[in-house]
């Protein structure tokens, strides 16, 4: 990326080696986010200037290792889209996510659009044994989509017998759904998108609401008739927004109920007007997300390995080539999965 708005220019680097601590991983995926275009598109400023390598969503091989490193030499790798400090206050505390010297490959120093990327080693996950047909690029989506929604669910305190609303069925709700019906819920799950929904059909879903065109009220209604069709009672309803829209926020703040829970996964710039005293009258909670702790990634993997998390239905993948072109079908809606950019 040089600059904004304008589209991503391919250039030659020296591959650079990596200094103490650090690894150098031959790329084989990237995912492609919303926070991508959010740089490109949105206004969103890089904290390391331009020129930068997008992409935070990445699995490969590790090619070269600094001192203290060189044991994840020739290993299969996920790096991890947050990468905390380790050492500071919040980090101690278990809040790594919160850590204020994280840093972000594709926003803190070059990230995955590339062929190699160097990255701190301490986080590093190793991928070990894959489900059959499933490819060591395909799980780059581990690095963000898949265990983002982890860590939502996990905050949610989800469990057996559970009742959960997963509003937003795209790049990273879809697997929100699995995970949540993993962890022993029974999901409802929402979108605008027919195709979206559809895909969930026997993957995690107990019921599926498609809000398109209906205005606050009928929304929550629809969901609210979801719900009935699931058995879910409106108690302790655990609601997670991951359309990252105005109006999935508002809508997850309506169905907030006595003893539930919000958890707000997806990110948009506009404000949104909720009732905050609704937390104090039904003595619930919420919270924000944002990435997921590397301490968090093993168990997550453990829900694909098992086969209880499937990726495979909801990747494509395309040459790293095409990039520029990848963006602009997410850009317009026109990539209903998460796209993979292979090099």
């Amino acid at each position: 990326m040089t600059e904004p708005g304008r589209p991503l220019v391919r250039e030659a680097a020296v591959v650079p080696e990596p200094a103490a601590g650090e690894a150098r991983v031959r790329v084989t995926g990237c995912g492609v986010c919303h926070t991508d275009l959010g740089f490109l598109h949105g206004g969103v400023r890089t904290n390391h200037a331009l020129p930068l390598c997008l992409g935070h969503e990445i699995a490969g091989i590790v090619e070269q290792a600094g001192a203290g490193a060189e044991a994840w030499i020739g290993r299969a790798v996920v790096v991890p889209a947050v990468l905390p400090c380790g050492e500071c206050a919040l980090c101690r505390a278990g809040r790594e996510n919160a850590c204020r010297s994280q840093s972000m490959p594709g926003n803190d120093f070059h990230g995955g659009f590339a062929s190699h990327v160097v990255v701190p080693a301490r986080w590093l996950v190793e991928a070990g044994a894959l489900p059959a047909g499933l490819a060591l690029h395909e799980l780059a989506v581990l690095a963000d989509a898949v265990t983002t929604p982890y860590q939502a669910a996990v905050r949610a305190g989800i469990a057996p017998g559970d009742g959960v609303v997963v509003i937003g069925a795209g790049g990273i709700g879809c697997f929100g759904v699995q995970i949540a019906a993993a962890l022993g819920a029974a999901v409802v799950a929402v979108d605008i998108d027919d195709g979206r929904l559809e895909r969930l059909r026997g993957r995690g879903a107990a019921a599926l609401v498609n809000t398109r065109g209906l205005d606050a009220r009928g929304a929550r209604a629809a969901v609210r008739d979801g719900l009935r069709q699931a058995a879910i009672p409106e108690l302790r309803l655990k609601v997670l927004e991951m359309s990252g829209t105005p109006a999935g926020q508002e809508l997850a703040w309506s169905l907030l109920t006595p003893a539930g829970c919000v958890g707000i996964v997806g990110y948009c710039l506009e404000r949104v007007a909720v009732r905050l005293s609704s937390l104090m009258a039904f003595d619930a909670d919420a919270f924000g997300n944002w990435g997921c702790r590397p301490q968090l990634y093993a168990p997550a993997l453990e829900l694909v390995r098992s086969g209880k998390v499937q990726v495979k239905p909801f990747v494509g993948c395309f040459p790293m080539d095409d990039v520029n072109a990848v963006l602009e079908e997410v850009r317009a809606h026109r990539i209903t999965k998460r796209p993979i950019l292979v090099p």
